[in-house]
């Protein structure tokens, strides 16, 4: 039975969610908890999803060795830091779901956040890069979406995010990256389509 009662905020925890969290966290996860490699990969991959800074990263480095220079770091950055804003103050305010109790010594160290759970801003924020680093760079979709999926996954194996925060963030980060493309359009895209 979930512990909140009616005076709190709708939040994506009634039964049919707790329960898929659950499942998911018992069946999925914990098997390879404490496994020493998927420790590693989902506690570092975490740590490198702390305020999007990976894909600030990952932007600039393109922007070096490309000729569109620094517009897409810009791009990222920019949209980043209003994707920051939005999920973590209204967004996790309205919601203000509680996080997975922890069990134990974590295996290695890691940032504990201090906003509510849902939804994760690991996913948001990679999901939110990888869909305008997808367009800035379209030969290396899969290999954004694939490093996005393993950031904001990393959130439930740490135990610091439900599933459903996870599935939520995607699908906020994707959305919010699709709206960051038709409002700040690439340079030279209008050009590219007039010439055709």
């Amino acid at each position: 039975m979930s512990e909140a009662s009616h005076n709190d905020p709708p939040a994506p925890s009634g039964g049919l969610v707790d329960r898929f969290d659950r499942w998911v966290d018992d069946t999925l996860e914990d098997p390879i908890r404490g496994n020493k490699v998927a420790d590693r990969v989902f506690y570092t991959a975490s740590a490198l999803g702390d305020h999007g800074l990976i894909w600030v990263m990952l932007a600039v480095a393109r922007g070096l060795v490309s000729n569109d220079s620094w517009r897409p770091a810009l791009r990222v950055s920019a949209t980043l830091g209003v994707e920051s804003i939005v999920v973590n103050g209204p967004i996790k305010w309205i919601f203000r779901r509680q996080r997975p109790v922890p069990r134990g010594e974590a295996p290695l160290p890691l940032r504990k956040p201090l906003t509510s759970s849902f939804p994760s801003g690991h996913a948001t924020s990679a999901f939110c890069a990888a869909t305008l680093m997808s367009e800035e760079d379209p030969s290396r979709r899969a290999l954004y979406y694939a490093l996005a999926a393993v950031i904001a996954w990393s959130r439930v194996h740490v135990r610091l995010h439900h599933a459903s925060d996870v599935i939520g963030g995607v699908a906020i980060g994707v959305g919010l990256g699709q709206l960051a493309k038709r409002l700040v359009r690439r340079p030279g895209r209008r050009s590219q389509g007039s010439s055709s």
